[in-house]
């Protein structure tokens, strides 16, 4: 009978080493689960070691590719986990299935990240300790949803309930967005008019009045003037200024963002902002109660899963408020009581969690929770967008009027003391 080495998480969320005797892997996770533990790792002990491992055992050791240049879409890395999920249902082995799918990518970061989780994986490491060496495509969500596939055995399973989550966020993500490149567009372009008029039409029309000996101006042209002056002839040019102020604004968001404080602060804002803080919040809802959902499906351990939630969360006012629920839970309360008194989220949410406690469907729960609050998301977004169109007509039809009525007001006086 062989001997493995597994580790494990107790109900406590605290890692375990141990051994046991089994004849197989799948008897030995068997074992392990028997004990009241989650297995995250079952290797036998002094086991042959696979062609092409290194003398030691393990990965050889390099840089990893995930932290190179280029990037994968969530599009991209849907499709990878789908199709690899269908490979791992047909029985194929691992190794075969990386190597299948290595063959079909593109030159790029993804083929060159599959090729070394190939050769890690022929090294003797698992799946899913192959995937952590690549942060920047497999964030620790997605290598503890393969990791939990592996540990209990239905990797195909958990590859495809992977693959619907990352679906969803994106698409969540992807109506958010999409809301806002019509007013963005709108809005830029319009300030690019705006501003051309400003720079090269307003000029022609001061030197007119200077030819016509207009001494007095009245203060409405007397702004634009000063305002044309200032883009053009400023130090720097206002224009200049104009173009570099949103990089600026944005490396200082980056900056503040750097600091735990800084994001908390910034999150906080944008939970306050009318209509869009509404969206925020109830996009932040859907996302962590979804990654939440999936990790218990999954069979992850709620002091872990909430772990994981809290780091893939986006918003540290969740963060937060997913770091006091697992004290909370760990101490041996409920979920339902500490996500009351956070007071980050409405009753609903409360409430359904609460039924999923009671009825040990708690996965359940969270999906209907994320599905409840994508719709309200939708209408939210539909909401701005019906807003900020009228707003836009009413801003840009003032600034075409002010941009009017100040060049015109001296023709109209200059036309009447011709025409006297």
């Amino acid at each position: 009978m062989a001997v493995f080495q597994y580790q494990a998480l107790n109900a406590a969320g605290q890692e375990v080493k141990d051994e046991v005797e089994a004849p197989t892997k799948e008897e030995a996770v068997a074992k392990v689960k028997s004990l009241g533990y989650f297995p995250t790792k079952v290797v036998e002990k002094g086991g042959k070691k696979r062609i092409g491992a290194k003398k030691g055992g393990g990965p050889k050791k390099r840089k990893a590719a995930g932290t190179g240049f280029g990037w994968v879409s969530t599009k991209t890395l849907t499709q990878l986990t789908r199709q690899l999920s269908t490979l791992q249902d047909a029985g194929l082995p691992i190794l075969r299935s990386i190597k299948i799918l290595e063959q079909q990518q593109k030159p790029g970061l993804l083929k060159n990240v599959l090729k070394q989780v190939g050769e890690d994986v022929e090294s003797g490491a698992t799946l899913s300790e192959a995937l952590a060496r690549h942060p920047k495509v497999f964030d620790r969500l997605y290598c503890n949803m393969v990791a939990a596939g592996e540990a209990g055995g239905v990797l195909d399973v958990i590859l495809q309930r992977l693959a619907e989550f990352l679906e969803k966020a994106q698409k969540l993500k992807s109506k958010v967005i999409g809301a806002m490149i019509y007013p963005t567009v709108v809005i830029t372009i319009a300030s690019t008019i705006t501003l051309l008029i400003i720079i090269f039409l307003v000029p022609k029309f001061r030197d007119i009045f200077a030819d016509f000996g207009v001494d007095t101006l009245p203060a409405i042209t007397n702004l634009l003037i000063k305002i044309s002056n200032w883009l053009i002839k400023g130090s720097p040019p206002g224009w200049l200024v104009i173009v570099l102020s949103p990089l600026l604004i944005w490396g200082i968001y980056k900056l503040i963002r750097q600091a735990y404080i800084g994001r908390y602060v910034l999150d906080m804002i944008a939970l306050k902002i009318p209509v869009m803080g509404k969206i925020v919040s109830k996009s932040g809802i859907a996302r962590f109660a979804r990654t939440l959902g999936t990790l218990i499906a999954a069979g992850v351990p709620i002091l872990e899963a909430l772990k994981i939630t809290r780091d893939t969360t986006g918003n540290e006012v969740y963060a937060s408020m997913l770091g006091k629920v697992h004290d909370s839970i760990r101490e041996g309360d409920s979920f339902a009581n500490p996500l009351r008194a956070s007071k980050c989220v409405d009753s609903l949410v409360v409430n359904m969690v609460d039924v999923g406690e009671e009825t040990g469907e708690l996965d359940k729960m969270l999906y209907k929770v994320a599905d409840t609050y994508d719709d309200e998301v939708d209408t939210l977004v539909a909401s701005l967008v019906s807003l900020l169109e009228p707003i836009m007509v009413v801003v840009l039809g003032g600034i075409v009027g002010f941009i009017v009525v100040a060049l015109y007001m001296p023709m109209i006086h200059l036309i009447q003391g011709l025409t006297s």
